[in-house]
């Protein structure tokens, strides 16, 4: 879960591409894919043949040029109508196809799960969203330029708090096989002196979604995965879905193999399974494109939270580039037709995620099987995206 700086803010947990806990996973897989499966692009009386539309030419493109082992989306118009689209291979080492709408991680779209929670409580009156991290979990974030009684809530979920990301100081081969309690992430960058001051700026860091997750277990007195799956994932209908169990490294249904690259000029290797304790409520999720969309969708329609606090979560500040903005685990990104989509995104060693979804019921999600550290690949996901709401 890379800082989602790549896509123009910190990815899901790691900062920044490349090296060290970024995830630096290499865009160009290096090997030859001539395997292109076409997603649902037509009826089936209209011939395999037919010259591909937008959204399966960007994928191809991002199989074919920027050498990512595969990729998958999900793509729902105005109407409601959904097209799946797949490209490139499942599995490098058996060539097999990739598996339509298959299950991959979602890095850091688990902020958004975990600050819905957050607000849900917030609506509960459980919860004050200017409350101080103190109130909840009183003189546990101390450190150097870092103060628990001057950090809130909101600070938290908007990435303004200062707090130094742990993301960027952990090895992805490292932990690969190690659980991580959520204490022992948040004692590694508690290490590190603060990034700035709480309110001061905006700069992403997993730090404060781990802080999040263990606020909603001190109000609740339940494990966040429950509360997760209780609140959201059951209520939407998202059966594909899961916050996986403690030392669980698979992936429970049809999946695309997901594949690293550490450091970013080594070999490309299957990465599929790994202990995604580092990422937890930063980033620990699994997930396919319909149900990410399914899931912004039903957010933004407001069938998740009050009106209240879904006003708050779409409360923005400046994040990054291109004129990316950042609200309550939520963020916005212009659209090269006009207008913005809503979602989050999210980078975890073998995969990177980018969707989201228009207040006029557009949406679209996309997933590749490699963490590109190519600034043009990464924009080519983006521009995926683009493609796929505005075409």
């Amino acid at each position: 879960m890379r800082a989602q700086t790549r896509q123009g803010l910190p990815s899901p947990t790691r900062q920044q591409q490349g090296g060290g806990r970024r995830r630096a996973v290499s865009a160009a897989a290096a090997v030859v894919i001539g395997v292109m499966t076409l997603g649902a692009l037509a009826p089936p009386s209209v011939s395999a043949a037919v010259r591909p539309d937008a959204v399966q030419q960007s994928l191809n493109a991002l199989v074919r040029d920027d050498g990512m082992p595969a990729a998958l989306a999900s793509v729902q118009d105005r109407d409601g109508r959904t097209r799946t689209y797949t490209a490139g291979l499942g599995d490098l080492a058996t060539n097999s196809k990739v598996p339509r709408d298959g299950q991959v991680r979602i890095g850091s779209n688990t902020k958004a799960f975990t600050a819905v929670v957050m607000l849900q409580l917030v609506g509960e009156g459980k919860i004050g969203l200017d409350a101080t991290v103190d109130t909840y979990l009183p003189e546990l974030v101390r450190g150097e330029g870092i103060d628990g009684r001057r950090i809130t809530v909101r600070q938290l979920l908007q990435h303004t708090s200062g707090l130094p990301d742990y993301g960027v100081h952990v090895d992805d081969d490292e932990i690969r096989n190690r659980y991580l309690e959520p204490r022992e992430l948040l004692d590694i960058a508690l290490r590190y002196k603060a990034d700035a001051a709480p309110g001061e700026t905006w700069g992403y860091s997993n730090t404060n979604y781990i802080l999040a997750g263990l606020i909603v277990q001190k109000v609740t007195g339940r494990p966040l995965a429950e509360e997760m799956d209780r609140r959201i994932i059951k209520r939407i209908g998202l059966r594909h879905t899961y916050f996986p169990a403690p030392g669980e490294m698979t992936i429970r249904e049809p999946h695309p193999q997901g594949y690293h690259r550490n450091p970013a000029d080594g070999p490309l290797r299957d990465f599929t399974e790994m202990d995604p304790s580092w990422g937890w409520a930063a980033g620990q999720l699994i997930s396919t494109n319909s149900d990410l969309k399914r899931f912004f969708t039903a957010l933004l329609a407001g069938r998740r939270l009050p009106a209240a606090q879904l006003a708050e979560m779409r409360t923005t500040v400046p994040a990054g580039t291109s004129g990316l903005r950042y609200g309550l685990g939520l963020m916005s990104r212009p659209l090269s037709c006009g207008g913005v989509y809503w979602g989050h995104g999210g980078d975890i060693a073998g995969y990177e995620t980018r969707g989201g979804v228009t207040d006029d019921g557009r949406a679209a999600n996309v997933a590749v099987t490699s963490i590109p550290t190519d600034d043009s690949a990464t924009q080519h996901v983006m521009d995926a995206v683009d493609r796929a709401l505005c075409g």
